[in-house]
């Protein structure tokens, strides 16, 4: 029943309504794929028990037959492992937490479990998620579906690759920087980072002073996108930035016309990124798609400020203190870079913090102009094709010497900014590998992002476009 994890979410959960096809069937047909594809793909980094999750989707498929089917009865679900899900463990691709099991439910997965879907597996992430490609020691390299040489991105490149590789329905992902806007738009599938506090975080041991941080998922389609988060918005009293609910569902509102006239800017290179050639005239051909919808289409010639070296800082300053009592004396449990970044991070001085946090108003502050100015902004969601699954980053992009911070330069203003942002396919580069362009709104506009993306993905559809499965 592979065909099954071909549909999309919403056709999925229309199929096991209607019993064209069981829970139980496509539990199986999970299984089966998380085995087929555990040597090549490395997406799946544990399992709960599989008797259990039968279990589960048997008594799925009876509340389907008794005609009680909750919006995602019956869907198999893999969770980030840098997320909670009850009785399983939780290692943030560390070592230094293979033990690590989760007392209860993180707030997203409660509400997705609470909404039908049944948690099989957890999905692989880069140690403790800083990184742009998925590897760690724990669990190993994440690759592909599209060439297994290549990385599906990061920090939530287990969940890509499980969704494109045709492993797991629905997925969780997440995203401090792009983490999951770069999987998304590396692995070829719809990617969607909404706006600071749309989707509830927590229950947390600590408090987030960065606020930089969202979950989010990785879909088929749009509408899937608006399916999960009808299931996951509205506040919690355990995440005191959550916003209220929205007051209508993403999934009726999302096939809306875009209004007339809507403004849109496209920001190219922000001014100062390399962008490899055939990522450039993808996105663009792309963005002219919204003018040939009646948009007023602008060039944006400038870009915020460049935040790499502080957000390195920042990171390494957070990490530093989050490992203070595990790490000392179990050095080799990490990867190296990791110690590079948190050696950077106890280099923090209030004149670094002072500046840390001048250089995010200053983003803000470009943000805050550029949607004075327009309804939407449109760049490429990454600036090249995706790297060498072991890595490293590139060096150069079209024989020029690319900046080391270059992956994340597109993504990681709209976290410093919370604006909500989408990543959609625009097509392949020679080497047969995906490109994303990014879709960017205003604060709390997530339903006009993604309106205009699913405004595109009428003009160009992607649904059928997918790789052979590894």
């Amino acid at each position: 029943m592979k065909e099954l994890l071909e549909l999309s979410l919403v056709d999925l959960v229309e199929a096991l309504r209607h019993r064209k096809a069981s829970p139980v069937e496509l539990l199986r047909a999970c299984h089966e794929r998380i085995d087929a594809t555990q040597d090549t793909l490395n997406a799946v980094v544990a399992e709960r028990d599989r008797e259990e999750a039968l279990d589960a989707a048997a008594a799925a498929e009876e509340r389907i037959v008794r005609g009680e089917a909750r919006p995602l009865e019956g869907v198999p679900l893999g969770v980030k492992d840098l997320e909670n899900v009850a009785g399983m463990v939780t290692s943030f691709g560390s070592r230094l937490y293979q033990d690590n099991v989760a007392e209860r439910d993180d707030i997203h997965v409660e509400r997705l479990r609470r909404a039908g879907a049944i948690p099989i597996a957890k999905t692989n992430a880069p140690e403790f998620g800083p990184m742009p490609i998925t590897k760690n020691l724990l669990h190993g390299i994440t690759r592909s579906p599209w060439d297994l040489e290549r990385t599906p991105g990061g920090s939530s490149g287990g969940s890509a690759a499980a969704l494109v590789g045709g492993v797991l329905p629905l997925v969780t992902a997440s995203d401090g920087g792009g983490s999951v806007r770069i999987p998304a738009a590396w692995s070829g599938a719809f990617g969607h980072k909404p706006t600071q506090g749309r989707v509830p975080i927590g229950p947390s041991s600590a408090w987030d002073s960065t606020m930089m941080s969202v979950y989010g998922t990785i879909t088929r389609t749009v509408a899937d996108a608006c399916l999960y988060l009808d299931q996951v918005v509205g506040p919690s009293q355990r995440d005191p930035a959550a916003l209220p609910h929205p007051g209508y569902s993403y999934l009726e509102q999302v096939e809306e016309p875009l209004p007339a006239g809507l403004r849109i800017g496209f920001a190219p290179d922000f001014g100062r990124v390399l962008v490899q050639s055939e990522v450039a005239a993808a996105v663009e051909a792309g963005a002219r798609v919204f003018a040939a919808l009646g948009a007023r289409l602008e060039a944006v010639t400038d870009g915020p400020p460049p935040m790499g070296e502080e957000w390195n800082a920042l990171a390494g300053f957070g990490m530093a203190g989050r490992l203070r009592d595990v790490l000392p004396g179990k050095e080799d449990h990490i990867q190296r870079y990791l110690l590079t970044v948190m050696e950077a991070g106890r280099g923090m001085t209030p004149t670094l913090w002072a500046k840390i946090n001048e250089s995010r108003a200053a983003v803000r502050n470009w943000c805050a102009d550029i949607f004075d100015r327009y309804d939407l902004l449109i760049t490429p969601t990454l600036p090249y094709e995706a790297p060498p699954a072991r890595g490293p980053m590139p060096s150069e992009t079209d024989g020029r010497p690319q900046d080391p911070f270059a992956a994340a330069a597109f993504t990681q203003p709209f976290n410093l900014g919370w604006q909500p942002a989408a990543t959609v396919p625009v097509g392949l580069t020679g080497a047969g590998l995906p490109i994303g362009m990014q879709i960017v709104g205003p604060i709390h506009r997530d339903d006009l992002v993604l309106r205009a993306a699913r405004a595109f993905e009428r003009e160009r559809p992607w649904a059928d476009s997918w790789p052979a499965a590894a």
